[in-house]
């Protein structure tokens, strides 16, 4: 059986836009996926006939996995890791820039930039097996670039527990408490049913006021532009350093 490659598909529905990623590798996120990804965020917001998107990843296990390890270790210079990491800032910020209200699917579990992802959502609905981690302090990094997003909805102190404590899951139970979660949900048919119907009542509400709605709940985001891509080069720097590469290849060894 052929190895499933990744991809980025959009299908609108009555106004309803699924958007969904997909990697073999526990939906990680390389260069390319990150730009299309951003790429068609964008597109979708810019859609008239499209009221309401909903983000989500494919498979049964991981919701996102965060970076790529593969691309990680291929990084040879700072331009090179500015580049990547940056990636993850468009994605961060055409959600916030996106003026219809993004709901997030979260089947699984998340990871460094997986959490940034459910984070920049404006509303998380999750199953009660969506742990998240922000690993990246374990391979020598650190959660620089997703760190505004998660700290908007957790808190400073949420986003420091994730951010030092790198090698412990918290519930979806915690993220919830934390406000990362919106909806927390047994099974993945009751999720599903939530944002179904959550969809199908914002794709009835008006435009205009959505988009207004959602210049309020980002506002004092609009640093975000230089502030997430200063944070890229700062991930692209230490990314270089033996300590990452080293962790990274035990993390790719197991």
């Amino acid at each position: 059986m052929a190895a499933q490659e990744a991809f980025v598909s959009l299908v609108n529905h009555d106004g309803i836009a699924h958007i969904e990623f997909f990697h073999p590798a526990s939906n990680s996120l390389p260069g390319h996926i990150l730009h299309k990804l951003a790429e068609t965020i964008t597109i979708a917001g810019n859609d008239d006939s499209i009221k309401v998107i909903v983000l989500r990843s494919a498979g049964e296990k991981a919701f996102c996995a965060g970076a790529s390890f593969d691309e990680l270790i291929a990084i040879a210079n700072k331009e090179d890791g500015l580049r990547f990491f940056s990636g993850f800032a468009h994605v961060i910020n055409a959600m916030r820039l996106c003026p219809k209200f993004i709901i997030g699917r979260i089947h699984g579990k998340a990871v460094g930039g997986g959490v940034g992802l459910a984070s920049a959502t404006d509303y998380a609905i999750a199953v009660k097996d969506a742990a998240v981690k922000l690993s990246e302090l374990a391979v020598g990094i650190g959660p620089f670039v997703v760190g505004p997003a998660v700290e908007r909805k957790t808190g400073l102190a949420g986003f420091a527990q994730l951010a030092i404590n790198a090698s412990e899951w918290q519930s979806a139970s915690w993220a919830q408490t934390c406000g990362l979660y919106t909806e927390v949900h047994d099974t993945n048919e009751a999720m599903d049913n939530a944002i179904h119907a959550l969809a199908l009542r914002l794709a009835g509400s008006s435009p205009e006021a959505m988009a207004e709605i959602k210049k309020v709940l980002w506002k004092g985001t609009e640093h975000w532009d230089t502030l997430l891509i200063e944070r890229a080069g700062i991930s692209g720097r230490l990314v270089l350093s033996e300590f990452t590469r080293n962790a990274i290849n035990k993390f790719k060894g197991k």
